[in-house]
């Protein structure tokens, strides 16, 4: 659930980033926007379970 989350929030920030793309803050909006969506989308290929396993 967190995964999907950090996409949704990484796509906004990211469209927000697009919209100011001429200014610097557009820039840095749209590639922390970029970053949170790869990081949304590792975070699902992660296994919750195996933490519970090794125990």
């Amino acid at each position: 659930m967190a995964g999907w989350i950090v996409l949704g929030l990484g796509i906004i920030v990211s469209l927000i980033g697009y919209y100011l793309m001429p200014s610097a803050w557009g820039y840095g909006l749209f590639g922390f926007g970029t970053a949170h969506m790869l990081l949304g989308i590792l975070d699902m290929f992660r296994d919750p379970h195996r933490r519970l396993k090794t125990k």
